[in-house]
């Protein structure tokens, strides 16, 4: 993490820097390097170093682990992907080698003699060596096994360059799977080269299509990649803004126009897994605020394609977007034609896309003659329109679509049409209102943690020493042990504090065995309720306060009887309570029991006491 933020000493065994992902003036990012975990007390992100990864590289958890194994230089067996990835020299980092490698290679023909037609092809589409380089085009020459014999000689086998879809077996033996053909290079959100796009440059080319990727592989799920992403992944989580186009030099033509969050799908329809890549980077603070905008030609397929990718994304209809670009023009030619600016301010008016599907949908059903809907139609266009409109969940945009669908259609009742779309809306709601389900063993304690208070203050000194109790608990179990394990749930006050101290029973107790990130991420997948996951990580994070790391066994011991201390009065105020309804004459047996409880109780409340007062120097309750 040091990396990526200046980190300086915070506390024993704890750093603190200026947090990555949200702008401070003060250092409130602090990092347990004995613990494998960060917690921002701005943001409330939290985690470990895979958590961390994924949210600064905008990667997934496999990326994050493959990440930091090859780092460490650490081999990944992966089972279940057939023989060929079982084999040791068939792991990930082999055919990611193998891809890097290809790539150099391919990168370094396209500056030769025998890739005069390509560099052709990109100069005359207004791309510079600047702008190859940036991208990573590359040259697959002609001969059927120059990129193999390469390979070969560089100590890859070829079951390693077949399952990285660099390969493939011919009649005669391995041969290239691409020959004379433009490329780009395919990166996931890591940077690495995972695959590979290439254009027909030739008419004698005999390979089917004008363009052909790198078939399905270990590395390589077209369905879960976007061209481009490794350059635009920051720009997309900066300004909350994606644009999608169709083609590589699409792409290309967009970053260098200063359009520098356009990706494109990799040899298929963008899909809904696309989106969810997406919707990732878009997202903040838990919640959706970004604009994903569809670049797509202005001919009948280009139109076709905005509709089918507007049905596909219900969910963010009223934050997603269409561009359709003028004379069938896709960007690259646009640019070409009108220059970079031409290409900035067609996005610029980008229109939402429900409004381009209701105007196709009325222009697919209005009269030829007085280009107006008849009744029949305007019923087709509502049975269309209304479920999508309902399904958009902020009311007021809801609304706002559900006067312009009246008003666009000739629909005389708008107040009919508000009332479609509020009873479609409730239905969709009252479809996902499932109630929770509770565990028995969360029925058991009392406490549903999915359904948490609200996040305690950490300042509160009435609930400061629950707080260091659980800190205690969280960050040093194998010191809490025992004593932890013995302090009740009902030593807790706060919902939240209280929901916190059963995840943490649940998950064995700090005497199961477990420390660090693995037992915080043992007691975080307890529970669904962000509140507590993200109270979990700060407690876990949060610096104790103590001088140096031989005060921490002391501190424990001092915070937690002192928490035990605190239940104990509760009891002795309980138990006094009783003993003033009870008579000593007409009740002396009771009395005199309970009053026997009552002094056994005062003294473990003295001997407690006099254990936290050495806590007292470290400032806790």
């Amino acid at each position: 993490m040091g990396e990526y933020v200046a980190l300086k000493r915070g506390g024993p065994d704890s750093m603190k820097g200026l947090c990555p992902f949200h702008d401070e003036k003060s250092p409130s990012f602090h990092v347990r390097p004995n613990h494998g975990l960060f917690h921002c007390f701005g943001c409330n992100e939290g985690g470990d170093v895979y958590a961390f990864l994924q949210k600064i590289e905008h990667i997934g958890f496999v990326e994050a682990v493959e990440q930091m194994a090859d780092r460490l230089n650490y081999r990944i067996n992966y089972e279940g992907g057939g023989t060929s990835v079982q084999r040791d020299r068939g792991t990930r980092s082999r055919l990611v080698a193998a891809n890097a490698a290809a790539h150099e290679f391919y990168v370094e023909r396209l500056r030769g003699p025998d890739a005069t037609v390509a560099r052709k092809y990109l100069t005359e589409r207004n791309f510079d060596e600047a702008a190859w380089t940036q991208f990573g085009c590359g040259y697959a020459p002609d001969g059927w096994d120059v990129l193999t014999k390469h390979l070969l000689n560089r100590g890859f086998d070829f079951k390693e360059l077949e399952a990285a879809g660099l390969s493939r077996q011919g009649r005669r033996g391995p041969i290239d799977r691409f020959h004379r053909r433009l490329l780009w290079p395919i990166r996931n959100l890591g940077g690495d080269v995972i695959g590979f796009g290439a254009r027909k440059l030739f008419e004698d080319d005999t390979m089917p299509g004008k363009y052909v990727n790198t078939p399905e592989t270990l590395l390589y799920k077209k369905s879960q990649v976007l061209f481009g992403l490794e350059h635009a992944k920051r720009e997309i989580a900066k300004g909350h803004q994606a644009v999608v186009v169709e083609g590589y030099t699409d792409v290309m033509a967009m970053h260098l126009a200063g359009v520098k969050t356009a990706v494109a799908a990799c040899g298929t329809a963008f899909g809904d897994d696309h989106l969810a890549i997406l919707r990732r980077l878009l997202m903040d603070d838990n919640f959706w605020r970004g604009e994903i905008i569809f670049t797509f030609d202005g001919d009948a397929a280009g139109q076709a394609a905005a509709l089918k990718a507007f049905l596909g994304d219900q969910k963010v209809a009223g934050q997603t977007y269409v561009v359709v670009s003028p004379d069938g023009q896709d960007p690259c030619e646009m640019r070409q034609h009108s220059g970079d600016a031409a290409l900035r301010d067609m996005v610029a008016r980008r229109e939402p896309l429900f409004d381009f599907a209701l105007r196709q949908e009325i222009a697919k059903r209005e009269d030829s003659r007085t280009r107006a809907l008849t009744y029949d139609s305007q019923v087709e266009v509502m049975r269309w329109a209304v479920p999508i409109v309902a399904q958009i969940k902020d009311h007021g945009l809801r609304k706002r679509y559900a006067t312009q669908l009246a008003e666009w259609t000739g629909w005389q009742d708008p107040q009919l049409v508000y009332r479609r779309v509020d009873e479609e809306a409730r239905k969709l709601r009252g479809a996902a209102a499932a109630p929770p389900t509770r565990t028995p063993r969360a029925e058991q304690s009392g406490v549903v943690p999915s359904q948490s208070a609200a996040r305690p203050d950490p300042r509160d000194p009435v609930l400061r020493s629950q707080r260091q109790a659980l800190a205690a608990g969280l960050q040093y179990p194998e010191i809490a042990g025992p004593a932890f394990d013995a302090l009740e749930a009902d030593a807790f006050t706060h919902p939240a504090y209280i929901a916190v101290r059963v995840l943490m029973a649940e998950a064995g107790g700090a005497s199961a065995g477990l420390s660090g990130a693995d037992w915080v991420g043992t007691i975080s997948e307890l529970t669904d309720d962000l509140t507590l996951r993200a109270l979990i990580s700060e407690l876990a994070s949060e610096p104790l306060p103590v001088k140096t790391t031989a005060d921490i066994p002391r501190f424990i011991t001092g915070v937690l009887a002192n928490a035990q201390a605190v239940l104990v009065g509760r009891q002795i105020a309980e138990l006094k309570s009783r003993l003033h309804r009870v008579s000593s004459v007409d009740e002396p047996e009771t009395y005199m029991a309970l009053f026997a409880d009552l002094v056994a109780l005062e003294q473990y409340r003295k001997s407690l006491l006099e254990q936290a007062m050495g806590n007292n120097e470290f400032g806790a309750a």
